[in-house]
């Protein structure tokens, strides 16, 4: 295989992520994020190597793996269909082992098969989990779905074995959320969007009956309560009439990608904003983040944000202008053992300028401000990818969204 190696750095300035003096006096200090006067190791630039060049992928936008198998990657295709790949194997052409086209809709730019998580006991019960948007039928209106599926002992995946778990209407064809994941908890995570259209016009970010513009925290392994999942015990609003139960944070807008520090345990969001600040969040159980009376770490215009209820919203760790970016992808902290210059460093991209950014962050306080790490122009970043050793990649599209799809493993430049 002919590797590429790119280490392109776009010609921007530093983000204004991390707010300067005047941009502070309007962000409610109490929650803002501080930076530590200690020296901290620089964030230096990521090489983006081209590989599995022999991979013929249909808009990537997923790459995830399983720990009982780590020589194995998957790729999500947003279309419907997942394909294998043998790590060790830079010549590998892939193996699908799912496709679900059938069900999913991808009429529009934000739908379709979106993220998928293998269940941690997955060799023993071979339980693929998936968030995909649907199509309408004689019964159903648009949703979204958030369904299991369970393996066959040649690692292929059954479509006939379909079980929904749990399916969201839809009010809109754009704002599907986007990330379904498991916690060290044993528990699943999702992130929805808030249903669509702009602005929020249904009002589902501050709705704590909607399961809409939140993450959404349930036990697939114990239902109850005439659901097929459970709700666990410690979840943040369990017992309030006013609320569902299997919310865990709300405020979000579009979450595009979370990911757990396997180290810490924190969960980071890139949460897509409306139309001038794209944001990070590091989300925590029944934190509030805002959308839609703020946006970043400013308040959104016209749209009520008294002091009273600015005290309850937790502000972003970093969030930068539309003239950075249209829409951020959310990335992983890097904690793999190849390559410690990476260690401890989040990195996350935008979908449409293609640039990235590396910060490092603390018990949620930045100590070191996010700086443009690299990128590539004309590649559109729909995901990042952790291996099991904690090797970071990322897949999307060159040169559009229909564009052909490609695979990069990251590394700290020379």
């Amino acid at each position: 295989m002919t590797c590429e190696s790119l280490s392109v750095v776009f010609p921007l300035a530093i983000s204004l992520a991390f707010l300067g003096a005047a941009d502070a006096q309007q962000t409610p200090s109490a929650s803002a994020p501080t930076i530590a006067t200690t020296a901290v190791p620089a964030i230096p630039k990521v090489k983006m190597q081209r590989v599995w060049s022999n991979l013929k992928l249909r808009r990537p936008i997923q790459i995830v793996s399983r720990a009982d198998r780590p020589e194995l990657l998957y790729v999500v295709e947003q279309a419907g269909r997942i394909l294998e790949i043998d790590a060790t194997n830079p010549q590998s052409e892939g193996r699908l082992v799912l496709d679900i086209k059938e069900p999913v809709q991808d009429k529009y730019n934000e739908q379709g098969l979106l993220s998928v998580a293998f269940h941690p006991k997955f060799a023993q019960n071979r339980f693929v989990y998936a968030w995909y948007t649907a199509k309408k039928d004689a019964t159903l209106p648009d949703r979204d779905v958030l369904a299991r599926f369970t393996a066959n002992e040649d690692g292929t995946i059954d479509a006939a074995s379909q079980v929904v778990l749990l399916h969201i209407e839809d009010p809109a064809w754009n704002h599907n959320g986007g990330t379904v994941l498991f916690g060290a908890d044993g528990f699943l995570y999702l992130s929805t969007g808030d249903g669509g259209a702009g602005n929020d016009p249904w009002g589902n970010g501050q709705n704590m009956q909607s399961l809409l513009a939140k993450v959404l925290r349930i036990d697939v392994d114990h239902p109850g309560e005439g659901k097929p999942y459970g709700i666990p015990a410690d979840n943040p609003f369990v017992g309030r009439a006013d609320a569902a139960p299997e919310i865990y944070a709300l405020g979000l807008r579009n979450v595009w990608r979370m990911s757990f520090d396997r180290q810490t345990g924190e969960l980071y969001a890139g949460d897509v904003g409306q139309n001038a600040w794209e944001e990070i969040d590091i989300v925590t159980k029944g934190g509030n983040y805002g959308w839609r009376p703020r946006e970043g770490f400013h308040p959104t215009p016209g749209v009520p944000d008294s002091s009273e209820a600015s005290a309850q919203f937790i502000e972003p760790i970093a969030a930068y202008p539309r003239r950075e970016g249209v829409s951020v992808t959310g990335g992983f902290v890097a904690r793999g053992t190849s390559d410690p210059r990476l260690h401890g460093i989040y990195h996350y991209a935008d979908y449409e300028s293609g640039t990235m950014w590396g910060l490092r962050a603390v018990a949620g306080k930045v100590i070191a401000p996010p700086v443009v790490v690299g990128g590539k122009r004309g590649f559109h970043p729909a995901s990042f990818g952790e291996a099991a050793d904690g090797s970071l990649f990322m897949c999307g599209t060159e040169g559009g969204a229909d564009g052909p799809g490609s695979i990069y493993r990251l590394s700290a430049a020379p």
